[in-house]
């Protein structure tokens, strides 16, 4: 079987196991609602999302039908199926797996578009990454406005932007600008379609931002506080060229297969951690109004392993979420030193692809938390 036939079964068991999943899914939500959809995905998946969009601490599944609950603590007296906004561990990990065949299946698109096999793609996506962020604030700010009486995205539109499925609209969006620039070089229009692929996730991001500055100027319940910005920014490139020196200095290994690429890994998810612990550990000594809360899992449970281990006497002067930063550099150093040449020359697609989405994970969240905080939502 010659390597075109290969792809094709490839592609063929790929879109046939994506198939058989959501066959599963819908026909178990159609012959056991209460077991499959009320229990698992609405549960863990939907319920968090309705939840957020309506501004609810909680949500309930009774009867097929769905319903709000505006007072935190009845939520927990409430029998499950209760969703709350915000992540659970089944949902980390069913997003995790969704990430991972969609990966799959990118690398097949990549392929058929005859691009993807050089770090061109890794760069003209990073406009990208922080799109997705700030897109993600323009619901806080919805959310924000809201409260006061405003607000401009009815739901069920304002779902399309909160996480996580965000995440499937910035990657529409991602995939559009991709078919769109492609076509656009094959035309001639342009020399190459990073280019063009990179202006257009600039254009995107910059829309995005200047929405959110405009509402500072007319609104008051969004306000602008740069220090977030400059600390955050500040923080996570002082802390990547201290971890880029000490790497070339004593193990210039960790990074010889990902060179340039290594160094933004690191520095997208410095962002994410230094952005919790500016926000999580020093949001009033930053000027901010109101203190903040962590929004996942991972986030939460460090903060509670280090309150629990250090005394009061000792995190109330250096905090909680400090630790965060720490596993984030270490696990970002971890993922750039896996990535040797022999990944690159034996599956680059993929390489890349799995080094994009990996950037996406740290850079979006923080950059999320930082523009959140900046604009004081």
């Amino acid at each position: 079987m010659d390597t075109a036939s290969e792809g094709i079964d490839n592609e063929r068991t790929w879109a046939g196991a994506v198939a058989a999943a959501i066959i599963a899914l819908v026909g178990g939500s159609l012959a056991f609602p209460k077991q499959v959809y009320d229990g698992f995905i609405w549960h863990y998946f939907w319920g968090p999302v309705v939840a957020d969009a309506k501004n609810a601490p909680c949500a309930v599944r009774e009867d097929g039908a769905t319903r709000f609950i505006s007072d935190a603590e009845t939520c927990a007296t409430l029998p499950e199926p209760v969703a709350e906004p915000g992540y659970t561990l089944v949902s980390e990990i069913g997003y995790a797996v969704t990430l991972i065949v969609a990966l799959v299946g990118l690398v097949f698109l990549l392929r058929r578009l005859g691009i993807g096999q050089d770090r061109s793609l890794f760069y003209a996506l990073f406009p990208f990454m922080l799109f997705g962020g700030a897109l993600r604030v323009v619901e806080d700010a919805d959310n924000a406005l809201q409260q006061v009486g405003g607000g401009a995205i009815p739901f069920p539109w304002n779902t399309l932007i909160i996480s996580p499925v965000i995440y499937f609209t910035v990657f529409a969006v991602t995939l559009l600008a991709v078919v769109v620039s492609v076509a656009a070089a094959r035309r001639g229009i342009f020399d190459g379609y990073e280019y063009s692929l990179a202006g257009i996730g600039t254009l995107a991001l910059a829309v995005t931002v200047g929405y959110l500055s405009y509402l500072t100027v007319t609104t008051e319940a969004v306000g602008f506080y740069p220090q977030i910005l400059v600390v955050v920014l500040g923080g996570a490139t002082v802390v990547t060229a201290i971890m880029w020196v000490a790497i070339e200095r004593f193990k210039p290994g960790i990074n010889a297969g990902t060179a340039g690429i290594g160094a933004v890994i690191i520095w997208g998810h410095a962002v994410d951690g230094v952005a919790n612990v500016a926000v999580l550990d020093w949001a009033l000594e930053l000027g901010l109004k109101g203190e903040y809360g962590a929004k996942h899992p991972v986030n939460q449970g460090i903060v509670d392993i280090t309150s629990s281990v250090l005394p009061s006497s000792i995190t109330s002067v250096i905090g909680t979420a400090w630790p965060f930063l720490l596993v984030k550099i270490a696990a970002a150093v971890a993922v750039v030193w896996v990535f040797d040449q022999q990944i690159f020359e034996e599956s680059p697609r993929y390489a890349i692809l799995l080094l994009i989405a990996i950037l996406a994970v740290g850079l979006g969240p923080g950059t999320r938390d930082m523009l959140r905080a900046a604009f004081g939502i």
